[in-house]
C-alpha cells in the first residue's frame, strides 16, 4: 500500500500543500489561523514522509521532528508566533522539515529520467515548497525581532500575512503592501526572491529539456 502511494508521493504533497494556502477560503478566519492550519500543515508533514521512503535515515529524523510538532501542537493552539519555548521549538521543526523536503524534492525532480504527471507535480511542489521555506525564514525574523516587517492593518494574522508575502516575493511579483524593514529582513526578502528566480530558470529548464528530448 505505502510503496503505491509513493508513485503518487508528489500529487498527494502538492494537494496537501495547497490545502494550506487556500485553506482560509474555505474555513472561517479565526479557526484557520487557532486550528485548522496546523491540523493540514501536519497533514502536509504526513504526506511529506512518503517523500523520505527511500533514505530511511532521513525518513527516521523526519519522524522525529514530526513527534516534536504533534507534541507542541497539542500544547499550542494558537498561531506559530507564539513566544513560548514549545512554539519556538514548533517553529523550528517546521522550518527544518520543510528544508529538508523542498531539497528531496527537486533532487528527485532532478533525477528523473523522463517527465510526466508526476514530475510535473513534483516541480509544482517543490516550487510551493519553496514558497514554504521563504515563509519560515520571514516568520522567525518576526518571531526574534518583532516589526521587522510592516504588516498591513488587513483583519490577517501574522501567520497569513508572512505566508502571502513569501510566495509573493518568490513569484516575483511584489506588490509594496508588506515591506521589510529592518537589514535582515531585507536580505532574507531577497534570498527568497534569488531562490525562486534560480528555480524557474535552473530546475524548471532542465525539466522542459527533458521533455523535449522525450
Amino acid at each position: 500500500m505505502i510503496k503505491k502511494l509513493y508513485n503518487y508521493r508528489f500529487t498527494i504533497f502538492t494537494i496537501s500543500q495547497l490545502f494550506i494556502l487556500f485553506g482560509s477560503l474555505v474555513f472561517p478566519q479565526e479557526l484557520y489561523e487557532t486550528l485548522i492550519s496546523q491540523i493540514l500543515f501536519l497533514i502536509n508533514v504526513s504526506a511529506g514522509l512518503l517523500l523520505l521512503l527511500k533514505k530511511k535515515w532521513l525518513l527516521y529524523s523526519v519522524i522525529a521532528l514530526y513527534s516534536l510538532l504533534v507534541i507542541s501542537t497539542a500544547f499550542i493552539p494558537t498561531e506559530l508566533t507564539t513566544h513560548t519555548v514549545l512554539g519556538n521549538l514548533q517553529l523550528i521543526a517546521f522550518f527544518l522539515f520543510y528544508t529538508i523536503v523542498c531539497y528531496e524534492v527537486i533532487l528527485q525532480v532532478w533525477k528523473e529520467k523522463s517527465v510526466n504527471q508526476h514530475t510535473l507535480f513534483g516541480l509544482i511542489s517543490g516550487f510551493i515548497s519553496l514558497g514554504f521555506v521563504g515563509f519560515f525564514i520571514c516568520l522567525s525574523i518576526e518571531v526574534t525581532n518583532p516589526s521587522s516587517f510592516s504588516l498591513p492593518d488587513n483583519g490577517l494574522g501574522v501567520v497569513d500575512n508572512l505566508m502571502y508575502f513569501s510566495f509573493i516575493t518568490i513569484m516575483s511579483i511584489g506588490y509594496g503592501d508588506i515591506v521589510p524593514l529592518t537589514g535582515v529582513a531585507q536580505k532574507a526578502s531577497l534570498l527568497v526572491g534569488l531562490i525562486g528566480e534560480f528555480y524557474l530558470v535552473i530546475i524548471t529548464a532542465i525539466v522542459v529539456g527533458k521533455y523535449l528530448k522525450d
